[in-house]
């Protein structure tokens, strides 16, 4: 191996001096100002970009990031990178009223708390993003405060004779005790214009007995049970019994509401109604009467609606003959009823959530909006309808949100008879139709439920060709505007409460209100039909002064130097919504809150006007408030963009960085957020699909717009510094 390698390098020396006998190369020393060093070597775009430091470093400003919580806490290279760049980190759902509250009203803090334990770690601060907005609500919880009380009727027709309350006689019915008085009196009842019987209890009352009103005799018949209903309510709260006539034992402990609570001798009334519900059967005849026993109490008046009171025979004969047997699924199941379609679901309820917040349901949930047959619930019937005859269907029903829902009677080869849309709110509800049978074949009975995405709960499904026996039928009360408005109001403090006073320590700066105003410039008012399952507009309650009572509540308790904004999106594309949003600043103002910032969302893309962004600016400059950018991104239309396509987003962020600087003065800059940090599909499960607007790729390497964020934040080309100097 020696030998070859000498050999070889006799062979090049001999070739040199051939080449230098035909032409002799000069060698020369340079002047030192002249010699080429590494450090003039040019850069490539992408060694440039490598060599930038983290974003913060380049900010005089707080710089965001607008992040998902769960890659944060779970991706270690996505959590660097944020904590490296960023000295500010928003959270884009989880600290929202829809993530953060129960059913109950309950706010689970223990998911943020983990998080903030982790950005404390990283020495990265945490704004609070949103404490009032219209979308990502718990809207179910809002919406149950405010709904309409839903009062079941009676099981059937009543054998009670009310006439000589309802004509105000009192014809049969004997004031054995009238304390300080017993009438009828108008618009006092369950519903408006409804009657209701007061009772007065004397100063010197102190005996059940010593207000007392009884009844007409009641025909009963020998070994049937009753079921007694009323509803009732007091001024302040008080006590009553029902004592009877013509039973074994006259003077009961009973479980007065009917839901297997405690026997006890007296029921308590408050000044909201409720329902006195129980059984008899004890009796010692043909009729019984019973007496309204309301005297323990002194000084309390008492209402009894006079439309809603019952002696229904349980065991009387049956007044409508149901062609569906599982109709209320008391038994917990849905047997014979069957289902399919649209990745639907079907289930029974948990107890107690049937109608009248009693029993089970039937719940059927449809994921996504399809036509309203590609999901469906079959009952099948064991013998086809009769041909030519007419039935009536009857159920109750409610959902999740506004939806619709259609019923079809349908034969084997698909043809069928439909009852057409169907309305369902958000309360319980009757529905009930009539359908004919236009064939001999009809043979099933179906719930077309596809067209809304949503769940829904139905109860009590009856179908006739007879009356549908519904007794009273339920009484509905809805909340007046005033109740309605005390409610949300209440639900509202205590959420901002909630969530100022818990993070007081931890968090500095707040969304108090978001996105209040329409595009032309308008403020919303929540009067909206189409609403998304977790939309709920709290102006629609509270009207225009709902961000002065969220102001006021979030400075109350907060720090003196915590920074509150207000915040709102596409204010560089209407100056009309921009201006509206100043207008509106102005009025929480002159109504006596203070709102320190102003966030302009700035969601942009590569056509956005440069003038408008620059006209925005000086606007918003112009107000002596706090700016923040609060959610930049642009888009540029592809998951795949070109070259060009990268550079001149790097562009229009480097654009977006230098007006920011150049017309917002620097004691007005609050700071700058980055709405996610890569293309990575997982940031952009709900936001952007598709697209990659962002400053990392999909791979979390720095894109040409890093460069461009970079030099916007350091007002100048940072790479101008660099050298060819290998590093």
């Amino acid at each position: 191996m020696k030998q070859i390698k000498i050999l070889t390098i006799l062979f090049l020396s001999s070739m040199l001096f051939a080449s230098c006998e035909e032409e002799i190369m000069e060698w020369e020393e340079r002047p030192e100002d002249e010699r080429v060093t590494t450090a003039e070597l040019p850069l490539e775009l992408e060694e440039k970009i490598s060599r930038y430091e983290p974003l913060k470093a380049y900010a005089d400003y707080v710089l965001g990031a607008g992040i998902v919580l769960d890659l944060y806490m779970n991706n270690e290279t996505y959590r660097s990178i944020v904590d490296e760049n960023f000295d500010e980190v928003t959270v884009g759902y989880a600290m929202k009223h829809g993530a953060m509250v129960n059913s109950e009203g309950e706010i689970n803090f223990g998911p943020i708390d983990d998080f903030i334990a982790q950005t404390n770690q990283a020495e990265v601060d945490v704004y609070g993003h949103t404490l009032v907005w219209h979308a990502n609500q718990n809207a179910s919880y809002l919406n149950s405060l405010i709904a309409p009380t839903v009062i079941p009727g009676s099981s059937g027709a009543s054998a009670l004779d009310i006439s000589g309350l309802e004509d105000g006689s009192f014809a049969g019915w004997a004031k054995n005790n009238p304390g300080d008085g017993i009438t009828v009196v108008e618009d006092e009842g369950l519903t408006e214009d409804s009657q209701a019987i007061e009772l007065v209890a004397g100063s010197g009352s102190a005996q059940p007995y010593d207000l007392q009103l009884t009844t007409p005799q009641i025909p009963v018949v020998e070994g049937h049970e009753y079921e007694v209903s009323f509803y009732i309510r007091s001024d302040q709260p008080g006590q009553g019994r029902i004592s009877f006539g013509g039973l074994e034992n006259n003077y009961p402990y009973q479980d007065w509401y009917g839901t297997g609570g405690d026997f006890t001798e007296a029921f308590e009334t408050t000044s909201q109604w409720q329902q006195v519900k129980f059984t008899v059967s004890d009796f010692t005849g043909t009729s019984f009467n019973l007496s309204f026993d309301l005297g323990y109490v002194p000084g309390v008046t008492y209402y009894i609606d006079v439309n809603n009171i019952s002696v229904v025979d349980l065991d009387g004969e049956a007044e409508t003959v149901n062609l569906i047997t599982n109709s209320d699924f008391e038994e917990g199941n849905l047997d014979p009823w069957t289902g399919y379609g649209n990745e639907s679901t079907r289930a029974v309820s948990a107890e107690g959530e049937g109608y009248g917040d009693t029993g089970y349901a039937m719940v059927l949930t449809n994921p996504t909006e399809a036509q309203s047959y590609e999901a469906q619930q079959v009952y099948t019937f064991d013998e086809p309808l009769e041909e030519g005859t007419e039935y009536t269907m009857s159920f109750f029903i409610k959902a999740d949100a506004p939806s619709t829902i259609q019923v079809e009677l349908q034969s084997p080869d698909y043809s069928a008879d439909y009852s057409g849309a169907i309305e369902v709110g958000t309360t319980w509800s009757q529905v009930t139709r009539t359908m004919t049978a236009t064939a001999a074949d009809r043979g099933k009975f179906i719930f077309d439920f596809g067209e809304s995405a949503t769940t829904f709960y139905i109860d009590d499904v009856v179908l006739t060709s007879g009356e549908v026996a519904t007794g009273t039928g339920p009484v509905i009360i809805e909340m007046s505007d005033e109740e309605k408005a005390e409610v949300i109001g209440a639900a509202m403090e205590d959420w901002i409460v909630g969530m100022v006073t818990h993070y007081t320590d931890e968090v500095t700066a707040w969304d108090v209100v978001n996105e209040p105003m329409r595009e032309g410039g308008t403020l919303r008012d929540g009067n909206v039909t189409d609403l998304a399952s977790d939309d709920f507009y709290w102006q629609k309650y509270l009207g225009k002064d709902y961000a002065v009572t969220a102001f006021n509540l979030a400075r109350e308790h907060a720090e003196p130097s915590d920074v509150l904004f207000i915040n709102d999106y596409n204010l560089e594309a209407s100056m009309a919504k921009l201006d509206g949003l100043i207008d509106y600043v102005e009025y929480i103002e002159n109504e006596g809150a203070t709102v320190d910032g102003i966030g302009t969302q700035m969601h942009v893309s590569l056509s956005t006007s440069r003038e408008n962004i620059v006209e925005m600016f000086q606007k918003m400059a112009a107000t002596g408030k706090l700016v923040k950018i609060s959610e930049l991104d642009v888009r540029l239309g592809t998951a795949s963009p070109t070259a060009a396509q990268l550079a001149d987003q790097a562009a229009m962020y480097q654009f977006i960085f230098d007006s920011f600087r150049e017309h917002v003065p620097a004691a007005q800059r609050y700071g700058v957020t980055l709405w996610n940090i890569s293309d990575n599909e997982n940031e952009h499960e709900f936001w952007l699909p598709e697209e990659s607007p962002n400053v990392w790729n999909a791979n979390y390497e720095r894109k040409h717009a890093y460069k461009g964020v970079a030099d916007g934040l350091a007002g100048r080309d940072v790479s101008e510094d660099f050298t060819g100097e290998l590093e």
